[in-house]
Formats: structure tokens, C-alpha cells, sequence
């Protein structure tokens, strides 16, 4: 062990959030300490075959256009995809458009009426859960036929546990006007990622972006961080010793809380995993589809998307996910049998007709989706802020424990630098005296 260093800002976690601060920070002002061999987090992408995928599905949804802007200046010269996502449910064996609350009219007529019907007699009820709210927005039918077994299977609990606005601004949520609207064709898909951009090179090409202007010297892969001492602001990791002046966590929240040696309530932190299967075929599939999502519970997979249909391969190439309670053990025996149940299902739905494998990839996401849930709200919110009065903060959407998209992440990154800077700026002049 090499004796005590020392930095301003120590941020644990080289993902999009923690490199996202990084940019906003002075060069020699901090340390990035990431125990991967490779930055990026789930943001990774495996070039293999001729094939292209990401960890999963990151189609980047960008709301603030400086933000896409500050990354396409520092991407390298490729092909960027950039239009309006073609995505669909798979119901009742056929394609239905997304939103399926917004769609009703392209059901069978008996489950059109039956939507339209419990749409227009909604009960009066309360809204305690996330499972209430759907209901009391939509009526039984629209929740049952697939709002509650979709997000069942996305985040393998009763959705009783999870709060009512669990899912924030990236629920889709739909007027019972714009229902109707829809049934001449009027209407328009208003949801956080109608559009949505992605590089040639997958989605790691953002992760190089965000990284030009940070120095190679500041990013420590490799390296585990083993325990953190609040009170003495160190961190000690498989390598060296830091001090720090503010801390940054963007690991998930319970796992930082552990190494800290932090007490907590862990009932408050559950979450789903994801196996996250990438499949390269010999030859094209579906065309015109970006991804389809499916309700059915006899499937294992909740959402198939189809990289091959961004840039017009000629190779069907294909990300495939399936959520899986926190408690699953996921070992090389359940991703092999998983696999074959995979490839039988789509051959079953007709995405897979005869089609040859030619490589495959897979990878569990633990935690995925977080739960929202009244107690961890609670406890995630009194954690983080017993933890700021020691000069640290977790950030980003597992370091905060909610739920968020790439953008937001960097957005949080890049705004709490300049949070830190100015405390720092406050601690200096005031204790100058200035402000005295």
C-alpha cells in the first residue's frame, strides 16, 4: 500500500454520471475510481462478428438539445440514427401501435369495447399504489390486457409495492380525449422518447464523448473500493489509500451504504435484475421495427429490439430482455436454458423462421429497475442527506435510487459539479472572513 493521496473530489463510479461530473470539474481536482476494467457502466457496447450491441437497448431520448449538442460535438465521425421510433406491442398475435392505452382501436372488436367500456366507467377509487393508479386512469380492461403484466414482468413484483408515481415522466400517460381522438387517426405519440438518436458504433461512442476532455491519469479502472471512513473522509481501495475533500457515489445506494459500514433498513432497497441476451442471425427479419414489447406471461422476455433496423443491415441483430426477481441466482446452467427458452419463444412469435445463430452475448443488470416504493423513498432520502452532512453524495439513478434516463444522469452529473464548486467557493470566502 502506497501511503495516503489526496484529492478534492473522489468519485466513485466511472458510468455516465460520474464522467458526466468529471467534465464540469478542474482536471487536477479529482479521481474517477471504477472497478470494471472499462468505464461506462451498462453503457458498454461488444463489437463482435460484424454484429453491434449494447449491454441493453440504449436508444438516447435527448429532451435539452444542448446536451445532444455537447455530445455530437465530440463524438468521432460516424453515422448517427435520428427519427421517430417505430415500436409496437405484440398482442393477441399481432402488432399493436405504442401506446397501447392510446391504441385500443386496433384491438379485436370485443377488446376494443371492453377497453372503451371500463375506460369511460372507471371507478372511483383510491390511489395508494402504482397498480391503483393504472386502473383508476384506465379502467380494468387497458390495465389488465397489458399495463399491469407488462410492468409485472419489467420489474418482477406485485405492482402493489411499488408507488403510484414510480415511473415519474416516462409513464405515458394519455388523456381519455386523445383516446378517442386516435380513432381517426388524430392522434400523436407525445412520449418522453418519441425520437430518439443512436451512433453507428453503439452506445459507448457517447461514453468516448463524454470522456475527451477528461485526462486519461484521473480514471483509475481496475480499481475496487473496499471501505470508506465517513468521519476520517477516506477511501481505501484494492490499490491505495485516498483522502477527499467531497465524495461523489454513483454505485448502486445499499452497496455504497455496506462499504461505508452504514446503517440502514435493506427491505427498503429491492430491485429486478435483467438478463439481457444479444443475438446475431444469419440472415434479415421483421423490418421497420425498432422494439416490441410483450405482456404475455407464458413469455420469459418483456422487449425485443432490432439493432439491424437502425442503420438497414442485412443481418437480423437483436437485443432481447427478461426481468427477473432480485432473489434469482442467474449462473452459466440458467443463462444456457434461458437462451433455448428465448430462441423457441421467437420462433413461436414468428421473429425467429429458421433463422441460423451465428454468435450471441449476454449479461445480467443487477440492479436493473429499482422499486419505488414508500419506504424507499423515505430511506433513500434520509441516507442521502445524513451523508451530505459529511461532504458526500450519491448521485445518479442508482446512486439516488430512482428512476431516470441516460440524460438525466448527465445532466445531474454536470449540474452537481457546479453544486460543489460553488460550496467550495462559499467554504473558502466565508472562511476568509469575507462574508463574515
Amino acid at each position: 500500500m502506497r501511503d495516503t493521496e489526496h484529492r478534492e473530489y473522489v468519485i466513485i463510479g466511472g458510468g455516465i454520471t460520474g464522467l458526466a461530473l468529471a467534465n464540469r470539474l478542474p482536471a487536477d481536482s479529482y479521481l474517477i475510481i471504477e472497478r470494471e476494467p472499462e468505464i461506462g457502466g451498462y453503457c458498454k457496447t461488444i463489437r463482435r462478428n460484424g454484429y453491434t450491441w449494447d449491454y441493453s437497448g440504449h436508444f438516447f431520448h435527448f429532451q435539452r438539445k444542448e446536451i445532444e449538442q455537447y455530445l455530437f460535438a465530440r463524438l468521432e465521425p460516424q453515422r448517427i440514427y435520428r427519427g421517430a421510433k417505430r415500436c409496437y406491442i405484440y398482442y393477441d398475435g399481432q402488432l399493436v401501435d405504442y401506446p397501447f392505452q392510446r391504441n385500443i382501436h386496433q384491438l379485436k372488436k370485443a377488446d376494443c369495447l371492453a377497453c372503451l367500456y371500463d375506460l369511460f366507467f372507471r371507478e372511483n377509487r383510491p390511489v395508494h399504489t402504482f397498480k391503483d393508479m393504472l386502473i383508476a386512469h384506465y379502467g380494468h380492461s387497458i390495465a389488465e390486457k397489458f399495463l399491469i403484466p407488462y410492468n409485472e414482468k419489467v420489474y418482477s413484483v406485485d405492482l402493489d409495492r411499488l408507488d403510484p408515481g414510480a415511473m415519474g415522466r416516462f409513464f405515458p400517460h394519455v388523456r381519455v380525449e386523445e383516446i378517442v381522438q386516435n380513432f381517426r387517426g388524430h392522434g400523436r405519440d407525445t412520449s418522453y422518447n418519441a425520437e430518439f438518436t443512436y451512433p453507428a458504433g453503439g452506445a459507448f461512442e457517447y461514453v468516448k464523448a463524454l470522456t475527451r476532455d477528461v485526462p486519461a491519469e484521473n480514471i483509475c479502472v481496475n480499481e475496487r473500493v473496499l471501505a470508506v471512513d465517513i468521519p476520517e473522509k477516506t477511501v481505501a481501495t484494492n490499490k491505495r489509500t485516498l483522502s477527499y475533500g467531497r465524495l461523489v457515489n454513483t454505485m448502486p445506494l445499499p452497496r455504497f451504504l455496506d462499504i461505508c459500514g452504514w446503517d440502514y433498513d435493506p427491505q427498503a432497497y429491492t430491485y429486478s435484475k435483467v438478463l439481457v441476451f444479444n443475438l446475431g442471425f444469419d440472415r434479415k427479419g421483421w423490418e421497420g421495427i425498432h422494439w416490441v414489447y410483450f405482456p404475455q406471461a407464458d413469455l420469459s422476455f418483456y422487449r425485443v429490439g432490432f439493432y439491424d433496423n437502425l442503420f438497414a443491415a442485412e443481418q437480423m441483430s437483436l437485443y432481447v430482455e427478461v426481468g427477473l426477481p432480485m432473489a434469482t441466482r442467474v449462473d452459466e446452467s440458467v443463462v444456457r436454458r434461458t437462451l433455448d427458452r428465448v430462441l423457441a419463444e421467437l420462433e413461436g412469435c414468428g421473429i425467429v423462421r429458421g433463422h441460423q445463430l451465428i454468435d450471441w452475448h449476454s449479461v445480467v443488470m443487477a440492479p436493473a429497475y429499482v422499486h419505488i416504493t414508500p419506504l424507499a423513498q423515505r430511506e433513500s432520502a434520509r441516507q442521502k442527506s445524513e451523508l451530505g452532512h459529511f461532504g458526500v453524495s450519491s448521485i445518479g439513478r442508482y446512486g439516488a435510487w430512482t428512476y431516470c434516463s441516460i440524460e438525466d444522469n448527465i445532466i445531474q452529473g454536470m449540474e452537481h459539479a457546479v453544486e460543489l464548486q460553488d460550496a467550495e467557493e462559499w467554504a473558502r470566502v466565508s472562511g476568509a472572513g469575507v462574508l463574515a
